[in-house]
């Protein structure tokens, strides 16, 4: 090679490669992660999640980047970061929790959006069926707010003697409240209970709602299912501990940390699932042609440690029925 062509050659190599360079960088497609709470709490959702990634081909910072955006359990927030990520053009977003998927929806009509949600996705109006979701939504849902009353039985089954119970919920999230009150009004009637529903959607709600406890008498508690109380579980199980109610909760998080029983999906089936999803989208699979999952996978959760300080004795026929015991 002549001196002058081997000088041109050189110069085009080092002109091209950042550009080459560029080019990969942007290949490689980056999902948006909008979750509801802190990134300490979703430190084992977001191991399922990159699992389900895996299955379809993707690991993050290989051939896929994930940017995470974290609303700190304030609600309030995700417009806002739906609204960054649309801006930073992600060729996904995950939504973590209904509000994050309404916020997701409002921020954008073509990005494609995974959501998870215990709502029911078309009573929210995220999509137009469970089959043919149409649009750019495509999710999983979980029984969160279905198996409602099997909590009721399970903590009827240990606190036999609680002829009154109550129920918290979050009054701002309508779609989860009102099914969830109606269905437990419902299994106390059969039950022979009697149900007080209680509200709380800030933390000095909390003071208020357990102060009714006492006031109406109420033997044991069930918390609802929402990401607000989700993300107080250790919270909440302090609370339960000191005004010593008997508690069931959805997450092992409140199990673990000192409540009675946990009864609810799993978020590594749960998220892993949304994982996949988001996998299968990346690789050109359209959301609108991914129908609605459900994942039905249940963790039951029982702490004796708790049970022992609130003086029961939990039946061996709920122990068996236990996927992890706390002793």
């Amino acid at each position: 090679m002549k001196r002058r062509e081997f000088i041109r050659f050189i110069g085009g190599a080092a002109m091209a490669w950042p550009f080459a360079a560029r080019g990969q960088h942007s290949a490689m497609p980056v999902i948006g992660f909008l979750g509801i709470l802190s990134p300490d709490l979703y430190e084992a959702r977001l191991r399922a999640f990159r699992q389900g990634l895996k299955e379809v081909n993707y690991v993050e910072g290989q051939n896929v980047e994930i940017e995470y955006r974290w609303a700190e359990g304030q609600n309030n927030r995700l417009p806002v970061l739906a609204t960054e990520l649309v801006q930073r053009r992600v060729a996904l977003i995950a939504a973590s929790g209904t509000a994050a998927a309404v916020a997701a929806k409002a921020a954008t009509a073509t990005i494609p959006i995974v959501f998870g949600t215990a709502a029911d996705p078309v009573e929210v109006g995220l999509v137009a069926s469970l089959n043919r979701p149409g649009g750019n939504l495509t999710g999983v849902t979980n029984l969160n707010t279905e198996i409602g009353p099997k909590r009721l039985e399970l903590l009827h089954a240990v606190v036999p003697t609680a002829k009154i119970i109550a129920l918290l919920v979050n009054p701002t999230i309508p779609t989860i409240a009102e099914p969830l009150s109606r269905d437990l009004q419902a299994a106390a009637s059969t039950l022979g209970l009697k149900l007080h529903v209680l509200h709380a959607s800030t933390e000095s709600d909390f003071d208020t709602a357990f102060a009714t406890l006492v006031k109406v008498q109420a033997g044991a508690l069930v918390i609802g299912a929402d990401t607000f109380f989700t993300a107080r579980s250790k919270q909440l199980a302090a609370l339960t501990i000191r005004h010593a109610i008997p508690t069931i909760f959805q997450y092992r998080e409140f199990a673990t940390a000192g409540g009675l029983m946990s009864y609810g999906g799993s978020n590594a089936e749960y998220y892993r699932l949304i994982g996949v999803y988001a996998g299968k989208i990346l690789r050109g699979e359209k959301p609108d042609a991914l129908p609605i999952q459900r994942s039905t996978k249940i963790e039951f959760i029982v702490n004796l440690k708790a049970a022992n300080a609130f003086g029961l004795t939990v039946p061996p026929s709920v122990l068996a029925l236990a996927d992890e015991v706390i002793e």
